[in-house]
């Protein structure tokens, strides 16, 4: 067997490089120690200088690095950059471009770009020009630190693409740096989730689904088109699940080279009496901030459960978590308290006033008509899950069993109601559900997990995919229900029975799921899952050699 080709340089770029957004933040800060132990400062992530030159808590400024490449860089490209390191493990170097001045040429990138590759940003509108200009600014930052560096065809550099809004850093590198092999990695398809948040059937209808048709039909034709361009100009194509690999192939109509699961690291999970401390302390947090709101004393044992991630109703599965609850008030046999949190951000005003201040003065007596969320929103009467809660009448009365606390801000430490982030929460809870319609991978369970607390998903997730390998019921750790396009009604009934089954396991009971939990994520570790993207780089590095040589001999 051939001995797998391996990169010098590896450049990856992001919108979440050093900017906490979503999943894929966790995917590259997650793994990125893993290959700074390898390849040292050979690894360079390229992210957005959201701040705009001013202090980033996720980045560690150094100019010293890589000494005089940001005067180069300026002089060169006309691009102000920022040098220094991505604050997570591994420290690894970290380059942050500012982007702005290329908004100036977007028209002339796109006709550019158009004429190359026939992306069409014609009837681009929302976030589509920002994240195009970030990506072709990407292009020039690589160009510039291959420049920099003196580095030459001889050398194997690997230039890696994470979403379609870093595509256009594709296409600039095709053709100004043939020498370089491309990785594009699709974490989701731009037109598959807009398929299924437009509650049109995904699953049972894929293969009749025409990408480009449904752009035009969903108003998608922009990022379609770049995203499919993309897949198709690369060296190698990735994408994170077998199941979204089979929407990569019928949408954008390549077959990914490799899939690329989603591992984890639970270097940030406390261990033993630390991680006793740390739950208590979540547990109490949850319990005072709940007990404020509801304005009266929950009991003892009162079982606390949770869902998060992006507010999109529909594809999360918030909407069956929330018929759940309903079926799980209405039809189960226990008499244990329920305290359902969910933590997803909405259309947030700010923290509530009045529940801040009653938070600082626990002995008085406090009022309130809204005993469902923890902070204001801008329009009660347009949220969905305020809606549903209404439709189900769960307006949390002291008698009912089950409460719902509605989070709707980012729990990022500085809320103004728990002031701590969603990890710190998480640890204290004792079940999550994580129903997902369209999920990818889904790194919600799998961080649940890591931090010994049993889950529920779905096997429309990359993650529930991967666990249906292993035993599936929630007592082992994960629970992973079969969803369909048309079964939310059988899959709300089958979470609450998986809940009325936990809410009666006893103490010891509930020691073993935990660290069977555990024992789940430790399977999911970024040692395990690292030899897929030695994969991909072999078989980038092998494309762009077979490619040089096609040039060389024409």
């Amino acid at each position: 067997m051939a001995e797998k080709r391996s990169p010098e340089y590896i450049f990856e770029t992001s919108w979440e490089v050093c900017n906490m957004v979503g999943g894929i933040y966790t995917v590259l800060s997650t793994r990125a120690a893993t290959l700074q132990k390898r390849y040292k400062d050979n690894l360079l992530f390229i992210g957005p200088d959201v701040h705009a030159g001013k202090v980033n808590p996720l980045f560690i400024a150094d100019n010293k690095l890589f000494a005089g490449f940001e005067e180069f860089t300026l002089k060169e490209y006309h691009l102000p950059v920022r040098t220094g390191r991505w604050d997570i493990p591994g420290k690894p170097v970290a380059i942050l471009v500012d982007f702005s001045s290329l908004m100036l040429r977007k028209n002339e990138i796109y006709g550019h770009v158009w004429y190359l590759y026939k992306v069409n940003s014609m009837p681009a509108y929302g976030d589509y020009d920002e994240s195009s200009m970030f990506g072709y600014a990407t292009g020039m930052v690589m160009e510039s630190f291959y420049r920099f560096a003196g580095l030459t065809a001889d050398n194997q550099v690997i230039a890696h693409f994470n979403e379609w809004m870093t595509t256009f850093g594709a296409f600039y590198i095709k053709e100004h740096l043939p020498a370089v092999a491309t990785v594009f990695t699709t974490h989701a398809t731009s037109i598959g989730r807009s398929i299924a948040g437009n509650h049109k059937p995904l699953y049972d209808y894929l293969n009749e689904y025409n990408g480009d048709q449904m752009a035009y039909e969903l108003n998608m034709v922009s990022k379609h088109s770049t995203e499919k361009a993309g897949t198709h100009i690369v060296d190698c194509f990735t994408t994170v699940s077998d199941i979204t690999a089979d929407e990569c192939t019928q949408l954008l109509e390549r077959v990914p080279d490799v899939v690329t699961p989603n591992g984890f690291e639970n270097d940030f999970v406390p261990k033993g009496k630390a991680f006793t401390s740390k739950r208590n302390e979540a547990k109490s947090a949850l319990r005072k901030v709940a007990e404020t709101l509801l304005g009266y004393k929950l009991e003892d044992d009162a079982f606390f459960v949770g869902t998060a991630g992006r507010y999109e109703y529909k594809n999360k599965g918030i909407d069956t978590f929330i018929e759940s609850l309903k079926h799980l008030y209405d039809h189960q046999d226990t008499t244990r308290q329920v305290v359902a949190f969910i933590m997803v951000p909405a259309w947030v005003k700010g923290p509530r006033v009045d529940l801040q201040q009653a938070l600082q003065k626990p002995d008085a007596k406090f009022y309130t008509y809204n005993r469902t969320t923890t902070h204001e929103l801008h329009e009660y009467y347009n949220d969905p899950v305020m809606g549903a809660l209404n439709w189900f009448h769960m307006f949390n009365q002291e008698n009912e069993r089950v409460k719902v606390v509605f989070v709707p801000s980012y729990l990022n430490g500085a809320d103004g109601i728990f002031d701590k982030s969603y990890y710190d929460l998480l640890i204290g809870l004792d079940l999550t559900v994580f129903p997902s319609y369209y999920e990818p991978w889904g790194y919600t369970p799998l961080e649940s997990v890591a931090f010994a607390v049993p889950t529920i998903t779905t096997g429309l997730s990359g993650f529930g995919q991967w666990v249906s390998k292993m035993p599936q019921h929630v007592r082992e750790g994960v629970g992973v229900i079969a969803r369909s396009d048309y079964n939310g009604y059988e899959v709300a009934l089958q979470i609450a029975a998986m809940m009325n089954d936990l809410l009666n396991a006893n103490v010891d009971e509930m020691e073993l799921i935990r660290k069977k939990a555990s024992e789940v994520a430790s399977k999911a570790l970024w040692k395990h899952f690292i030899k897929y993207y030695d994969e991909a780089y072999d078989i980038a590095l092998r494309n762009k050699e077979a490619r040089q040589l096609t040039v060389d001999n024409a």
